[in-house]
């Protein structure tokens, strides 16, 4: 009965957040039009990213809130999700813009719409920076909406509470994360070898697991007054769940299937991305394997035999195995400390089911 009561009062959640952004999205694109035309293509992007996706932050947030003893579908915290999802959002397109990566959720990322929209046209100058820039842009106006819904909230997320810290605080760490990922994309090669899985375990720490399981955890409760003990038995469940979420991440961005990813096969050798698993690599791989590694990775046109040959590499010198045993080590943390939370059947059930998806997604 717990399940289907999860399953039920999950699905209203997702609905409603789906309805809010909607008519959110609806009122913005009335004022922009009363700017210009032209400018329907942002919002075009935004809403377009904004649909579907796996909700995994603002259900983390919703379910932070229910187990902090939050009423459920109160509009509080389902404009929660939606600054949540527009913040998402924003990250995905900024994201996708630094890793020169051409697709996202199996569709043209937002950059590669604005460049195929500039060809289409037949407009003047180059295709590829008006695509950057427009991205730029349409990922500045998600960071502003969210901002903007956030605010909406009112008292429960006002200056000087500790949602409204929380929510600033993830912000800030996401920025720094992806300074932090490409300073390693360049300076890892001929940085301490040593060094670089520690490093690439605090870019994940900082650029995604905060923001992806963390934060908006503890953002729910401390929306619902949870106390600071409850807080810090979230963080303690929830930052190991994000860190084993994006290492799980990094797998897939090498080995996962592009029917289900969505992306291309060996899409972070291309991108050049210095993941925990390059990290082990470069270590454990023998000084011709890990000087091949290093010579390939980031170059955009790795063919199918030099992605195969790449994937050997991690295979045989057991990079692959120490990132699942990583991934096993961190899950176990996350599900020892969930237990120890002091939540009713029903929030305890509904995150102890998005923690087992979060580990074992093949997308």
């Amino acid at each position: 009965m717990t399940a289907e009561s999860v399953r039920a009062e999950q699905g209203q959640f997702v609905s409603d957040v789906a309805a809010n952004l909607h008519g959110f999205l609806g009122e913005q694109q009335g004022t922009m039009a009363t700017i210009s035309p032209d400018v329907a293509p942002l919002m075009g992007s935004i809403s377009s990213l904004v649909t579907g996706g796996k909700r995994l932050r603002a259900l983390m947030c919703y379910w932070g809130w229910r187990g902090a003893g939050g009423e459920p579908a109160h509009s509080d915290i389902i404009t929660a999700g939606c600054a949540l999802e527009l913040f998402q959002a924003a990250a995905l397109i900024h994201d996708d813009i630094i890793d020169r990566s051409d697709t996202r959720r199996g569709g043209p990322s937002v950059h590669k719409r604005f460049s195929q929209l500039h060809e289409s046209e037949g407009w003047a100058l180059d295709s590829e920076r008006f695509g950057h820039a427009a991205a730029i842009l349409t990922g500045d106006l998600c960071l502003s909406f969210s901002e903007e819904v956030f605010t909406q909230i009112g008292r429960r997320a006002a200056s000087g509470t500790t949602a409204r810290r929380i929510f600033n605080l993830m912000r800030a760490e996401v920025m720094a994360g992806q300074y932090l990922d490409i300073l390693e994309e360049v300076a890892g090669p001929v940085r301490d070898r040593a060094g670089a899985v520690n490093r690439a375990q605090s870019i994940i720490r900082f650029k995604s697991a905060k923001y992806s399981t963390e934060h908006p955890l503890a953002l729910g409760g401390a929306l619902a007054g949870a106390s600071d003990e409850l807080l810090q038995g979230y963080s303690a469940f929830a930052l190991p769940l994000g860190e084993a979420f994006q290492l799980r991440d990094d797998i897939l961005g090498v080995f996962g299937d592009p029917g289900t990813t969505g992306k291309p096969a060996g899409d972070d050798l291309r991108e050049g991305k210095r993941t925990v698993l390059v990290g082990y690599a470069v270590n454990q791989a023998d000084p011709a394997d890990s000087t091949y590694l290093d010579t390939m990775l980031g170059k955009q046109d790795l063919g199918e035999a030099e992605v195969a040959e790449l994937r050997r590499i991690i295979v045989e010198c057991g990079a692959l195995d120490a990132t699942e045993s990583l991934i096993d080590e961190l899950s176990n943390q996350a599900f020892e400390a969930l237990e120890r939370l002091p939540l009713t059947d029903l929030p305890l059930t509904a995150l102890r089911q998005l923690a087992e998806a979060a580990v074992s997604r093949a997308a």
